[in-house]
């Protein structure tokens, strides 16, 4: 397993279980968060600008 960076917390995860990995739809760099943030419904911006829930 990779150990990664969650882009909303910034806290070192393994993807896996609840964690998620994948590109971002505007620019396609890879965006990384964890079960923690998902579930709390963290909203993240990636480098290109683009945000989510």
């Amino acid at each position: 397993m990779e150990e990664l960076t969650c882009i909303s917390c910034g806290a070192y995860i393994k993807v896996g279980g609840g964690s998620v990995k994948f590109p971002c739809p505007e620019c396609d760099a890879m965006i990384v968060r964890c079960e923690r943030c998902r579930k709390l419904g963290r909203r993240y911006r990636c480098e290109c600008g683009f945000e989510g829930p």
